[in-house]
C-alpha cells in the first residue's frame, strides 16, 4: 500500500483527488491517502508519516508566505525517497525559478487531463518499492489544536477563535502556546504566524 499526502487550499481539489485515486481502476496498488489544507502540518505530517508520494499545489500557498524561501523548508523534509508531484493552480516564473534548486519528479497544471495525471503517479508508483503494512502516527496536534492553527493562520483574533471553538479565550492563548511548543517555533512572530489579527 502506499501512502500520498495530497496538500491544496482548495478543498475540491482534496477531496475530487482523494475519491479519484480510491476509485479508479487505473492504479495496479491501493492507496492510503491524507489531505491537508495548511502548509505547516503537511511539512510535520511529511516528517512523521512519511509518504512515499507527495502530491502539492504550492502555487495556492504564494499569497500566505513573507518570502519565497519560506517554501524551502517545506523541500527540506521530504525524503530522497519520497516523490514529489507539483500539480499547480497557475504558472509563476519566480516559483518556477525557485523549484528548479530542489528533486521534484513531475510538475503538473491542473488544467492536464486525468489520463497524463494518472500516467505520472502510476511511475511514481512503480519507482518506490511497496510497502507491506502502512505505520500508524500519532497526529502531532490534537484536532482542536489544528482547528485554531487554521484560524490564527487565517488572522482570527483570540477572541472570535474562542467563540467559534466554544472556548475560553485563555484556553485559546493555552493552545498557541502548545502549538507552538510542539512545532518548535520560538515566538508567535515565527513565519506563517505573523499575519495580521482580524476582527469577525
Amino acid at each position: 500500500m502506499f501512502k500520498i499526502l495530497l496538500i491544496d487550499r482548495c478543498n475540491f481539489t482534496r477531496s475530487g483527488m482523494e475519491t479519484w485515486l480510491n476509485q479508479t481502476p487505473l492504479f495496479s496498488t491501493s492507496f492510503l491517502i491524507t489531505a491537508l489544507h495548511n502548509l505547516m502540518l503537511a511539512k510535520e505530517h511529511i516528517v512523521q508519516w512519511q509518504p512515499d508520494l507527495v502530491i502539492a499545489d504550492l502555487h495556492g500557498f504564494k499569497n500566505e508566505i513573507h518570502h519565497i524561501q519560506q517554501l524551502a523548508s517545506f523541500f527540506s523534509v521530504c525524503r530522497e525517497s519520497t516523490q514529489v508531484m507539483l500539480l499547480e493552480s497557475g504558472e509563476d516564473a519566480q516559483l518556477s525559478q525557485f523549484y528548479a534548486q530542489f528533486s521534484i519528479n513531475a510538475t503538473l497544471q491542473k488544467t492536464e487531463s486525468l489520463d497524463v495525471l494518472a500516467q505520472a503517479i502510476d511511475a511514481m508508483i512503480l519507482a518506490r518499492p511497496h510497502l507491506a503494512l502502512p505505520r500508524i502516527v500519532t497526529p502531532l496536534l490534537t484536532r482542536q489544536e489544528e482547528k485554531v492553527l487554521t484560524l490564527w493562520m487565517e488572522g482570527t483574533n483570540n477572541q472570535t477563535i474562542a467563540r467559534k471553538l466554544c472556548i475560553n479565550s485563555k484556553t485559546v492563548y493555552t493552545y498557541k502556546r502548545n502549538i507552538r511548543m510542539k512545532l518548535g517555533m520560538g515566538n508567535r512572530f515565527t513565519p506563517f504566524l505573523s499575519l495580521p489579527e482580524r476582527a469577525n
